[in-house]
């Protein structure tokens, strides 16, 4: 009767430092833990938490072996068959490569008309390519342009390809021509120096005339006898050739840029953009003014190559 006089709280209370051991399952009760700041310090209850993790842990292990060792007795499975074997991986597609074009008829031709002038002659995906002698570069396009079965009367591009490891011949020419009549295409190139150059085919083809301009300008390349050969492009007094392998990408300060475009100061810089906000950057400068005068006059800018 005593004991039924006690009150609840009494009757969970326990002396300090006492831990009350897991129940049936192996968890142990929220009553084991200590109450933090009044019967154990930090370490206490943090003791009294591994404790309850480890109850906990071993209780689950209990019970899975308890499940093992009532599970029935099975022969083991048998190794699953191999199933079939992988595809091999496949390779990727190597893309289509240039082949010999000594069998072609035009290539035959060519050897047949110009002994020694014609070197190595390659086909890909359809097109011609055939080197030539630089020196015969003139007579093998007229050939090209005047016989009835190539007929190769279109210069489509002339232009440059710059191979700064061949020592020998630096520069390649490339000729692209067209027959209209036949729609067929052939590839003419010309390895040659810096300085030996190659005899221009505006007689040829007086289309050549631009484009060996801008070969010149870009590359370099010296054409013989062509009738009006400066730059195009870029400035008559500019200074080297842009598309070459060799040429600087970044911007430098060379001649022209010192001649041409003076250091600004400040002030003429505030001028600049007060010009420009009122429309007036035409009149900037003395050849700015001139080229006003040219438009209000009718004049041509340049004059036509003759």
């Amino acid at each position: 009767m005593a004991d039924d006089d006690k009150k609840p709280d009494e009757l969970t209370q326990k002396p300090p430092g006492v831990i009350t051991p897991a129940d049936a399952t192996g968890t142990p009760p929220p009553s084991s833990i200590p109450d933090a700041g009044q019967l154990a310090g930090a370490d206490e209850e943090k003791a009294a938490m591994v404790e309850q993790a480890k109850s906990r842990v071993a209780a689950v292990k209990e019970s899975l072996g308890e499940k093992a060792a009532g599970a029935p007795t099975t022969t083991p499975a048998a190794p699953a068959a191999p199933g079939a074997p992988k595809a091999p991986v496949k390779k990727k597609e190597e893309g289509p490569k240039p082949v010999d074009a000594s069998a072609n008829q035009l290539v035959k031709k060519l050897r047949g008309h110009f002994d020694g002038a014609v070197g190595e002659a390659m086909e890909f995906v359809g097109q011609v390519s055939v080197r030539i002698e630089p020196g015969r570069i003139v007579e093998v396009c007229n050939f090209l342009r005047d016989d009835p079965e190539a007929n190769f009367n279109y210069l489509s591009d002339l232009t440059c390809v710059h191979y700064p490891m061949r020592q020998e011949a630096p520069l390649e020419i490339v000729y692209n021509l067209y027959s209209i009549r036949r729609n067929e295409r052939v590839r003419l190139k010309v390895s040659i120096t810096e300085t030996s150059g190659v005899d221009s085919v505006t007689s040829v083809w007086p289309t050549a005339n631009w484009m060996e301009r801008e070969v010149y300008d870009l590359f370099g390349v010296n054409f013989k006898n062509h009738p009006d050969l400066r730059r195009i492009l870029l400035p008559p007094d500019w200074e080297g050739h842009p598309l070459r392998k060799d040429y600087p990408l970044e911007f430098i300060e060379n001649a022209w840029t010192e001649r041409h475009l003076p250091v600004m100061t400040d002030v003429q810089r505030e001028q600049l953009e007060q010009r420009r906000a009122y429309g007036l950057e035409i009149l900037s400068v003395p050849q700015e003014r001139m080229m006003r005068e040219i438009f209000q006059g009718g004049k041509e800018v340049m004059p036509k190559d003759k």
